[in-house]
């Protein structure tokens, strides 16, 4: 029997390491990491989209996606004939982003944020935000691959103006209770983890290896 294949998308400016606590059983599954490229001049998401999915070398893969990850899975998805997308801390269209960030697509606010920042973290973290900002500044810190400002804007503007209305009913969304980034009440049709943050991919990976066989495995 050939195993399935698992591609693992992480979020965003993530490499695959924040996977590193995830174990699939190697006699069924067969795991394959993406990491985020750079993406060319006005290069639109779904342009962007087809192009990592000339990364994927089997036939109906199971795509999985964290956060901005989870976005860039479902318009993979679009290009390539998968055996199931699951979205991880994400979104199923644009009607499940909070109030603000719809705001900052209305006042191209997203344009005012200094993404220049993120790419230095360490500079970041000599000020004192408070012990839980500078453990998810640490956080940020080991997991940040790609401190490209070009891809920052890019990424944090395809977020925000993602076109999706439309949701793919056949999307898995797993989402935590307590995601500060994109609250439980805005988002439908999901399987809840309590206590599960934006981040869950590392705190709540013990579920996630209890559970994410069952759901690549569910035939429905």
């Amino acid at each position: 029997m050939s195993k399935i294949p698992v591609y693992f998308m992480p979020g965003l400016a993530a490499s695959s390491t924040i996977f590193e606590r995830i174990v699939l059983t190697e006699d069924v599954f067969e795991t394959i990491l993406l990491e985020w490229e750079i993406p060319l001049d006005k290069e639109t998401l779904p342009e962007y989209a087809k192009r990592i999915t000339q990364k994927i070398t089997h036939p109906n893969p199971v795509l999985i996606g964290v956060s901005f990850g989870g976005i860039l899975v479902q318009e993979m998805a679009k290009f390539i004939d998968t055996k199931k997308v699951i979205i991880i801390s994400s979104v199923k269209s644009n009607l499940e982003f909070p109030i603000k960030m719809k705001l900052a697509k209305t006042t191209k606010a997203y344009k005012l944020i200094p993404t220049n920042l993120l790419s230095n973290v360490e500079s970041l973290a000599k000020f004192s935000f408070g012990p839980k900002i500078n453990q998810r500044l640490k956080l940020y810190e080991r997991f940040l691959a790609v401190r490209d400002k070009r891809y920052l804007d890019w990424a944090v503007e395809q977020v925000i103006l993602w076109e999706r209305i439309v949701v793919d009913e056949k999307v898995v969304h797993i989402h935590g209770d307590a995601d500060d980034v994109f609250p439980i009440k805005y988002i439908q049709n999901c399987i809840v983890v309590k206590g599960g943050t934006h981040i869950m991919i590392l705190s709540k990976y013990k579920w996630l290896n209890e559970n994410l066989p069952k759901i690549i495995l569910d035939s429905n």
